[in-house]
């Protein structure tokens, strides 16, 4: 499907690209073909795609996936999926916002994402159970899930999916592969769930600490925690007991690799006294 015949499409159906949700339809068949080929998708296993669009991943998964569930929100993309692939006894359409429901249960995820709905739909993605996910993301945001410590794409995304899973950057899919043409270029990534490789005392209290640390992410870790102190449910006083003595307090969280980041929570968990 090149761009001409996108363009057909979207007239048939009276749409045009929405912005507002990040839509760039993916137009170069090699892409799709690596796309697919990196997923290592086999006979045995039920496919998600997430925002199938019209179908160009979709019409690759199908020959060789158990069953294909496509989830896609707009409904005139669903009546075109519906008259493509309706009679292949394999495909299973839902039309629903992915954000919204229940994910139904999948071996392996692959989608070409909307921009606009990545990182919710990640997060939403590393709650549920699967073997992996081949995604196709922003650059960007591809960057920043596999950032080290220390480097300046190192963010609360990096420690939210490498928390939870194995990350790689499979390989760059030019700018010039969708239409519209988008301003930056995207990558795939495959995302391997898996329990985090250190021990936390208090999942609620890593991600609450993360995302405190990481909004100030300058900031010395005893003045960021002792200042917001409430927004990790912690008095002050403790919070700074916790971190007497400790190397953590004159450290700033960009440095931190998840594992020290979980240590210093089981370190304030501790001084909490919760069980």
């Amino acid at each position: 499907m090149d761009s001409n015949s996108v363009r057909e499409a979207l007239e048939q159906m009276g749409m045009r690209p929405s912005k507002g949700l990040g839509q760039h339809f993916l137009v170069d068949g090699r892409v799709a073909d690596r796309h697919v080929s990196v997923a290592g998708v086999r006979r045995d296993h039920v496919v998600l795609e997430i925002g199938p669009g019209l179908g160009v991943l979709t019409e690759r998964l199908l020959p060789v996936a158990k069953k294909v569930i496509a989830i896609e929100t707009d409904r005139r993309m669903c009546e075109r999926l519906a008259g493509r692939f309706g009679s292949e006894p394999n495909f299973e359409l839902i039309n629903a916002d992915a954000l919204d429901i229940e994910m139904p249960e999948f071996d392996l995820c692959v989608s070409n994402l909307p921009y606009k709905i990545s990182s919710p739909i990640t997060i939403k993605l590393l709650e549920a159970s699967f073997k992996s996910a081949t995604l196709m993301y922003q650059m960007e945001f591809a960057e920043r899930m596999v950032a080290r410590p220390g480097t300046e794409d190192y963010s609360r995304l990096s420690v939210g999916a490498q928390h939870r899973a194995d990350c790689k950057i499979e390989f760059k899919g030019p700018r010039s592969a969708f239409w519209p043409q988008p301003r930056v270029d995207s990558a795939v990534v495959t995302m391997a769930p898996r329990p985090p490789t250190y021990k936390v005392a208090d999942e609620k209290l890593f991600h609450e600490v993360v995302k405190v640390l990481f909004s100030h992410r300058r900031k010395k870790i005893r003045t960021t925690l002792a200042d917001n102190a409430p927004s990790i449910s912690m008095e002050r006083e403790n919070v700074l007991k916790a971190l007497d003595g400790t190397r953590f307090g004159d450290e700033r969280v960009e440095r931190l690799a998840p594992a020290e980041i979980a240590e210093l929570v089981n370190l304030l968990h501790r001084q909490a006294g919760r069980p």
